[in-house]
């Protein structure tokens, strides 16, 4: 169906996860993956956390970062929810990805060589779910964040 005028502008901003602890997700996110922090939102119970990749082609100001939050595509928005990154009884967050029934499945990321990115993520000791050479789809791998969300490693160009 083709989008109405109504729907023409309609974007996909973004999709939050809960996270354990802000510093070791945060450092995964933008150290490992390479994402810009956005903008941080606090409040009295917990802290939200807004990342994109920058294709600017520059740095961004903070400002520039804070009002493209909800002006682009492609953000993930990191929530914490305080006090769980020091709770010896947390469990932690379902992922999606376990039983019983599942849901949420992964977020995806797209790279020039998924080979070449995932040599780099096993020299970072970044988890891995599935590797290039596991299985039959051998152009993506799935590595874990450290909370065990998936993420899909894709090739930015792909012929099915």
């Amino acid at each position: 169906m083709p989008r109405t005028t109504e729907t023409a502008s309609f974007k996909f901003n973004h999709t939050m996860i809960r996270v354990k602890d802000p510093k070791v997700s945060l450092a995964f996110y933008q150290d490992i993956l390479g994402m810009d922090l956005l903008s941080v939102k606090e409040f009295s119970d917990f802290t939200l956390y807004f990342l994109a990749f920058n294709h600017e082609g520059r740095e961004l100001t903070a400002e520039e970062k804070e009002k493209s939050r909800f002006a682009r595509e492609g953000v993930l928005e990191l929530t914490h929810n305080h006090g769980t990154e020091s709770d010896a009884n947390f469990q932690g967050y379902a992922s999606g990805n376990t039983e019983p029934g599942k849901g949420f499945g992964h977020i995806a990321i797209t790279v020039d060589d998924v080979e070449k990115a995932c040599e780099r993520f096993e020299k970072l000791g970044v988890q891995f779910k599935k590797k290039p050479s596991d299985g039959k789809m051998r152009h993506i791998a799935f590595i874990l964040d450290p909370d065990g969300y998936w993420i899909e490693v894709v090739p930015g160009v792909l012929d099915l």
